[in-house]
């Protein structure tokens, strides 16, 4: 296991073995790749991807017998998936991003306890302990002047807790949630649906992403970093969302939303699921997710709070789990 700093690696200092990791997510035949979730479960030990190179997946599971044959009729091309890695970096280097990989002991410790972890994140901005006591505030593009004045007073409870607030960078709740996080003077985490090297999305959320990274905040992304906004990256940012942080809490959001399927996914992860009442009065999903007991419905700040571990206690489990990688468990 090599060190990290909570700074991330510079790309271009990206040691051989994660270059490896990064070789294996490029591997491509057609449009079809090796499960990228199941490279981050398999790879994160130096004899894991020394058996994946060597065209074997030890992992027993669907996903395995799925990618096994894809693998095998993709590791001819590695030396393609080599030169895709160097340019990805390279964008990366120029964009002024870090990376960080399964690899690392600094990959922020949620994220690693679920099952569809990314193997990498590019990020601009730090990483850091605190991101272990930390909650995703999300919801509608179309917010409601009600939504938004919800959504900004819980972000401020929460920072004024020492909670760390992410969010998807969208319009509506999420803007209004990593504005008020920065005007409370607090960290704030945005999510991309993006590569780390493109424009940012919304263009109308350029100088929030700024603002982020200038007071201490992170923008993160688990995809190539000259990745272009796609239908399926923002359900896949969904993912990181909530697997990074401890619970999410669902502002306003119909049935069709997106804030909707982070409930399901965080339901899914095992995190928390807190839904404010006026959502689950207005929403039947948001009723019925609390009716089958996969959500907490809040009435006020402490609803959340009281439900909250530790940054501490976060960073163990995910070394942890680490330690169980290492172990080969």
């Amino acid at each position: 296991m090599s060190p990290s700093s909570e700074q991330g690696r510079l790309p271009s200092e990206l040691p051989a073995l994660h270059r490896d990791l990064l070789a294996l997510c490029a591997l491509r035949v057609g449009e079809t790749s090796v499960e990228w979730s199941l490279l981050a479960r398999t790879c994160q030990t130096a004899d894991g991807i020394e058996a994946v190179l060597g065209g074997r997946l030890p992992e027993q599971s669907a996903a395995s017998r799925k990618s096994l044959p894809v693998l095998h009729a993709a590791l001819p091309r590695l030396a393609e998936a080599r030169d895709r890695v160097t340019a990805e970096l390279e964008a990366a280097e120029q964009a002024g991003a870090r990376i960080v990989t399964v690899l690392d002991e600094a990959y922020p410790a949620n994220l690693r306890l679920v099952p569809n972890l990314p193997p990498f994140l590019f990020h601009l901005g730090p990483l850091s302990a605190l991101d272990g006591r930390s909650v995703a505030v999300v919801g509608t593009r179309g917010a409601s002047e009600d939504g938004l004045r919800r959504a900004t007073r819980m972000t401020r409870g929460l920072v004024e807790a020492d909670v760390v607030v992410y969010s998807g960078l969208a319009k509506g709740i999420d803007t209004a949630a990593h504005t008020s996080a920065l005007q409370a003077g607090g960290r704030t985490v945005a999510v991309m649906g993006t590569g780390i090297a493109t424009k940012v999305y919304p263009a109308e959320n350029t100088r929030l992403a700024a603002a982020i990274v200038e007071q201490g905040g992170a923008l993160f992304s688990q995809f190539w970093p000259t990745s272009s906004a796609a239908r399926w990256t923002f359900p896949r940012r969904n993912v990181v969302t909530s697997g990074a942080t401890l619970g999410s809490v669902v502002i306003e959001a119909s049935s069709t939303s997106g804030a909707k399927m982070q409930a399901r996914i965080a339901a899914e992860h095992g995190k928390q699921v807190f839904l404010l009442r006026s959502l689950a009065s207005a929403e039947p999903w948001a009723a019925k997710m609390l009716a089958e007991g996969r959500a907490i419905e809040v009435a006020e700040l402490d609803d959340v709070l009281s439900r909250l571990g530790s940054a501490a206690q976060a960073q163990q489990a995910g070394q942890q789990r680490l330690q169980l990688a290492l172990a080969g468990l």
